[in-house]
């Protein structure tokens, strides 16, 4: 455990260096190097106390101990060469282990400051272990300065979401265990505690016999592309008991050399950003792509075990976007039978560093193989604030969340029915089949909740292929052609509907719109963005519209439905069954999921009639208040922005009910 005395002192040395180093990983990386630097001069005096000698300071690298650089003979410019000397020979001293060696290799000084050197050796001096274990628990707080590495998409777990996915997979002292974007090695030592803790009687670990150690030293493998973080994630290891820790720089997406290398528990966070142009990745994937984040999670279930599990950070791309690759991927989970669980995460996760909205895939080949059913979880707070300071509140779900998981998981292994009392979270089951027949094969579980409440005295209809009728048919005309038969090169949601000249000349690939058709920007459903076409000319509207009409005006007419999409019902079924992350689309086939009442057309055509008087009334409101304000202004002088006068009626708040 971490004590305040150490973390104060951890602090104070980042204090120090910051007015000469400013960059946070680099400050951490001269913590590291002096503080692996004394631990070494440390481990040689607890040897010479015990009656040994000293290993790692001796021959011609004597003069370069700690001990050395502190002669109160020596002066502060001498301290300085001295120590920049020594930090830069350790890598090739042959009386270390090559895993220290490699973490002095390139390192070198950046600042020539004495006085900046020796307030923050003096600081470093101060550090007391008694053994490996607190240095590194040191070492895990110094590690959660560096935060995010943003231009690579690598943001830092919090601590108690990856302790919550350990305790999900809950691996096992037999078990191999592997991050193929380690970073720092969180998740691998926070497996490590666990297997510790639960093989604990009296002493921490005691149930572990030698060979249960020597085979977890084995068992635990990380790669990173990054040179840095291989060597902090091999410090860490190490300062955690690993002396041969098995951290690679690898580059997991592109190379081949470990592809036969299988696992039987996979725990990760991998990058979210895709760098420009994509990645190059080799053709071993079963979904072929170039973006990080599908290879990442194609990686893992390629390299499960025959019963082997995940827990998988991903952002929330992977579970709703729309494009095949994406689209692929979520069949492949469910038809192989990996997938079992998706625990949706707040979007305030990752703050102060991105807002980015993720979710935890879990995977279990024996589960998933045992259940036709996903289980979703909605995990709302975390424990912390969900803003820019994360400061702790009462407000936890994670803990109910797991104890809700693991019932569920306990009732797939026993072939028994899954029965709770919690209903304070937010979860529900729903089929694979009912997944697999959604457009985009979606794993957004807001889509599947039962939260659509229509009461109505007539009929509630799906709008599919019953009702409507999709057009695709282009322009395939000039400008000027369509320009001089329609004057409608445009798409506005309005009484004029088609009024203004579209952004782009080349309209040969745009939609046509035909009169009585209506038309939407699928990427931007919602109140105004949707119209109908109530001219007898033809229009064109950009290729990334959805253009449709009713089959049959006398059982649905096309103003009723305009209204009722329009609607806050309307909308509401608009955004709970689009698909895409941050650029959510609801595409033509997602419109059979929209229910919506179907009275007798003459019912429709009164609602839609009480609209139009409504729309004239406002009309009439508007130039109205007009009026009133061009008044004001001319009589008594005043700006028009210090009138306020509140309108009477909204339209596009109306909804119709029964």
């Amino acid at each position: 455990m971490l004590d305040n005395e150490t973390k104060s002192r951890i602090n104070t040395a980042r204090d120090i260096l910051v007015g000469k180093v400013p960059d946070p990983k680099s400050q951490v990386e001269q913590i590291t190097i002096a503080l692996i630097y004394k631990f070494m001069d440390d481990m040689d005096k607890e040897a010479v106390d015990f009656g040994g000698e000293a290993t790692f300071f001796t021959g011609e690298y004597e003069k370069y101990s700690w001990t050395k650089i502190f002669d109160p003979k020596i002066g502060g410019n001498e301290m300085l060469n001295l120590y920049s000397e020594a930090i830069i020979k350790l890598n090739i001293n042959p009386n270390i282990p090559q895993l220290f060696r490699d973490i002095f290799k390139n390192a070198y000084l950046p600042y020539r400051d004495p006085e900046t050197l020796k307030m923050f050796l003096k600081t470093i001096n101060e550090f007391r272990y008694d053994h490996s274990e607190m240095l590194g628990d040191a070492f895990e707080y110094l590690l959660s300065v560096l935060g995010s590495q943003g231009d690579a998409g690598q943001f830092r777990t919090p601590r108690h979401i990856i302790d919550f996915m350990v305790q999900v997979l809950n691996p096992q002292k037999s078990e191999s265990i592997c991050d193929p974007a380690c970073g720092t090695a969180g998740f691998l030592i926070s497996s490590y505690k666990h297997i510790v803790d639960q093989n604990t009687k009296k002493t921490k670990g005691d149930l572990l016999t030698p060979d249960d150690r020597k085979r977890m030293m084995q068992n635990f493998v990380g790669y990173d592309i990054s040179p840095d973080m291989v060597r902090l994630s091999l410090v860490n290891l190490y300062l955690h008991g690993f002396i041969t820790p098995k951290i690679y720089e690898y580059d997991t997406l592109s190379s081949v050399e470990k592809w036969n290398e299988h696992f039987d528990v996979f725990i990760a966070n991998p990058p979210f950003m895709t760098p420009k142009g994509g990645i190059k990745p080799h053709k071993k994937f079963t979904v072929q792509a170039k973006k990080s984040e599908i290879l990442f999670v194609d990686y893992m279930t390629e390299h499960l075990l025959p019963n082997g599990r995940a827990a998988i950070v991903v952002p929330d791309g992977i579970v709703a976007n729309s494009p095949s690759a994406y689209k692929k991927l979520r069949e492949y989970l469910i038809n192989e039978n990996i997938l079992y669980s998706v625990i949706s995460l707040p979007s305030g996760i990752f703050s102060p560093y991105s807002d980015v909205k993720t979710s935890i895939l879990l995977f279990d080949k024996k589960l998933a193989k045992n259940s036709n059913n996903i289980f979703f979880l909605e995990v709302k707070a975390d424990g912390f604030q969900l803003g820019s300071t994360r400061k702790p509140i009462k407000e936890n779900n994670l803990p109910l969340t797991l104890d809700l998981l693991n019932k569920y998981k306990d009732s797939l292994l026993n072939n028994t029915e899954f029965i709770t009392d919690i209903d304070t979270l937010n979860w529900h089951i729903v089929a694979k089949s009912t997944i697999l027949d959604t457009p985009a094969v979606s794993l957004s579980g807001k889509r599947y909740k039962d939260d659509i409440h229509l009461n109505s005295p007539w009929p509630i209809i799906n709008l599919d292929t019953q009702y409507l009728i999709e057009l695709k048919e282009k322009v395939n005309q000039t400008i000027s052609t369509v320009w001089s038969v329609s004057n409608t090169l445009g798409f506005i949601p309005s009484s004029d509907y088609f009024g203004k000249q579209v952004a782009s000349d080349d309209i040969k690939n745009y939609k046509k719109i035909l009169p009585n058709y209506l038309a939407y920007n699928p990427a931007r459903i919602n109140v105004g963005s949707i119209a109908l076409n109530e001219s007898d000319q033809i229009g064109c509207v950009s290729p990334m519209y959805v253009t449709f009409k009713v089959k049959d005006e006398q059982i649905l007419n096309s103003k009723y439905l305009l209204l009722l999409l329009k609607s806050k019902m309307g909308i509401k079924q608009i955004r709970k069954f689009a698909d895409g992350a941050v650029r959510q689309t609801l595409s033509f086939d997602n419109l059979k999921f929209i229910q919506i009442p179907l009275p007798p057309i003459t019912e429709q055509e009164r609602i839609v009639g009480h609209f139009i008087e409504i729309d004239r009334l406002q009309n009439l409101i508007n130039e109205q208040n007009d009026e009133i304000k061009n008044e004001i202004i001319s009589s008594w002088g005043v700006k028009e922005e210090e009138i306020e006068l509140e309108e009477i009626i909204e339209t596009d708040d109306l909804e119709v009910e029964e």
